[in-house]
């Protein structure tokens, strides 16, 4: 006779039982970057409808959802592709991808026009760059902050150096000529990106030649893109290299023997935090960046960089809680893995043209573009071995100088797994491109008077 344990359930009932909850939990634990494969499907069907009855709103809620959607697709095919996924193919598919989407008329209308709307007006790669600097900082080991900062000055002073020499004679050897190899690849590539790099250099050109800026714009703006773009290559491909030899990277530390106080490693968001810490941390590196703006306003310094310099203020003077420190990490964590390959989706959209990419591809310009950035890789992975550093980590950080601005150190830092050299990333491209611009503009001026 058969026991009650051992007697088998009705056939739709054993079914119920292996499906749910037990099942659909186990359905919400597959996840497409980070959304649950039930809610990807749903949030994907919801998306396609709004955009057939032409009713997609421009609300907050929507873009989010979408540019989650978007985002994380893109990336979770650039990490299941054989070869290049080792090298940062999620950060280019999703930066890159949407770009030729645009342009080819892939994307609906509707999706276009929201997401370079949402993304112009509210301006959120800002909320991403505080978050991540403010969160970074207070983070690290304070005795060993000041010497970072000083220290990555000397790999990227001379990597810049050495780049654009070895750059110009890359081009010239190749017919491009030194004047124009040097003024119209070179210098754009390490000039800080669009807004303050390509625009306020080209600004500089027209007036000093007496040329349509609009014209000089448009020429300085691929050698901008397509560095940024091997930068972002060439950091995915450091990074595997230190999965091989690990002696040579900190993975995301710049210098032996330094360590993080909230270290990723020991201490995962475990949830016994108060929600109020993690809140405070959020608001703090908001307030900070509006300090920035001030500064911008009254100074000309840009926001990120001001703000990147009060929150080192902040960190060395312990003007903040151990609580309040560890609830900045966590703001920082959140932030590095639920909005970076949304934001890159949205900026590949809305802030990467890809005809002005495209016109680039041409074999001289392409060698001479991508001589310059590995020069200056190179050179930064050298001298900041030369000077104790970690030589991948050190390169890194020097590939932020040639990358498209805070959007390029998002994709390059993304590409490399190495959000945490956040605020030396933007030492690299605001500093390193703001002396480059005024230097290069004053020697131009000299030249032409």
């Amino acid at each position: 006779m058969k026991t009650a344990a051992s007697t088998p359930l009705p056939p739709d009932q054993a079914k119920k039982q292996a499906f749910w909850p037990q099942g659909w939990w186990r359905l919400m634990e597959i996840r497409i970057g980070i959304i649950p494969l039930p809610i990807y499907i749903i949030a994907g069907a919801l998306i396609a409808v709004l955009v057939y009855i032409d009713k997609l709103p421009n609300e907050i809620s929507l873009v989010i959802v979408m540019f989650a959607f978007f985002g994380f697709t893109l990336a979770e095919i650039g990490k299941r592709i054989p070869g290049i996924r080792a090298i940062g193919a999620a950060a280019i598919f999703a930066t890159f991808i949407p770009s030729a989407l645009v342009y080819y008329k892939l994307l609906p209308v509707q999706i276009v026009k929201v997401t370079i709307e949402f993304t112009k007006s509210t301006n959120f790669l800002y909320l991403f760059i505080a978050s991540i600097i403010v969160g970074s900082i207070l983070s690290m080991d304070r005795q060993v902050l000041i010497k970072g900062f000083l220290k990555i000055f000397v790999p990227l002073g001379i990597g810049t150096i050495v780049a654009g020499a070895v750059g110009t004679a890359v081009g010239t050897a190749l017919g491009l000529g030194a004047y124009h190899t040097f003024f119209f690849i070179v210098v754009p590539i390490m000039a800080g990106g669009v807004g303050e790099g390509a625009i306020p250099l080209t600004v500089g050109y027209a007036g000093i030649l007496h040329q349509d800026p609009g014209v000089l714009f448009a020429t300085v703006l691929p050698p901008v893109m397509l560095g940024s773009l091997a930068a972002i290559i060439f950091a995915g491909t450091l990074n595997f290299v230190g999965k091989r030899y690990p002696r040579f990277t900190g993975e995301g530390r710049l210098q032996p023997g330094e360590h993080g106080e909230m270290d990723p490693a020991q201490q995962e968001i475990s949830g016994h935090m108060d929600v109020t810490h993690i809140a405070a941390a959020g608001i703090t590196a908001l307030t900070l960046y509006v300090v920035g703006i001030l500064c911008q306003r009254l100074f000309g310094l840009p926001a990120p960089v001001a703000m990147l310099f009060i929150a080192v203020v902040v960190k060395l003077t312990q003007a903040v809680s151990p609580e309040l420190q560890e609830g900045a990490y966590i703001v920082y964590k959140f932030f590095s893995t639920a909005v970076t390959y949304p934001l890159l989706f949205a900026i590949g959209v809305s802030l990467t043209p890809w005809d002005k990419l495209m016109a680039s591809f041409t074999l001289p310009t392409l060698i001479t573009i991508v001589s310059t950035v590995a020069t200056l890789m190179s050179v930064g992975a050298l001298v900041g071995y030369w000077m104790k550093m970690y030589p991948i980590d050190a390169a890194i950080v020097n590939a932020c100088h040639s990358g498209q601005g805070g959007t390029g150190d998002v994709a390059i830092l993304t590409a490399a797994n190495r959000m945490t050299l956040m605020p030396f990333a933007q030492i690299a491209t605001r500093i390193g491109g703001a002396i480059t611009v005024t230097t290069v503009l004053i020697v131009l001026s000299r030249m032409s008077s």
